[in-house]
């Protein structure tokens, strides 16, 4: 749910930011890319949550529209990544292995999942572990989304 990245967002930036786990209330881009204008994002948040997410191209979808979305001014790419594996764990009882995503190629295959989702989801799928419950997994995870976010 929204919410529930909300509260993804407020723990890991909590000490950092006043707006951790606020939606944003002014417009943003990136690179040349407007994100979703701030007057549309309630629209599109609501209709992002009512998004399917049952098979692993759903999830990708709903995941590549969250970013689209873009609901926080800082650390977005931080809070979806983790978002994206608890869906992906609920659903489908895997979740991402990031070791095996390099960071050009998911930068490269994010900008392009504008358009067409394809390149993510060739990307992430060869990644699922079933490895869920490994504690390891999930701080390496959390560890290689820091990285992805470094210039």
């Amino acid at each position: 749910t929204v919410m529930g990245l909300q509260q993804i967002h407020s723990y890991l930036f909590g000490g950092l930011y006043d707006f951790a786990g606020k939606i944003r209330t002014k417009n943003i881009a990136k690179g040349g890319f407007q994100f979703a204008m701030v007057q549309y994002l309630p629209t599109s948040l609501s209709t992002i949550e009512r998004m399917p997410e049952t098979t692993f191209d759903e999830i990708m979808d709903k995941y590549v529209e969250m970013n689209v979305a873009h609901p926080f001014m800082e650390g977005n790419g931080r809070s979806t990544r983790i978002w994206l594996d608890m869906m992906l764990k609920r659903s489908l009882k895997l979740c991402v292995d990031w070791s095996k995503v390099g960071k050009s190629e998911y930068m490269d295959a994010m900008v392009a999942s504008v358009v067409d989702s394809a390149s993510i989801k060739n990307l992430i799928r060869p990644a699922l572990t079933d490895r869920i419950t490994d504690r390891e997994m999930f701080m390496k995870g959390i560890d290689y989304s820091y990285y992805y976010e470094e210039e």
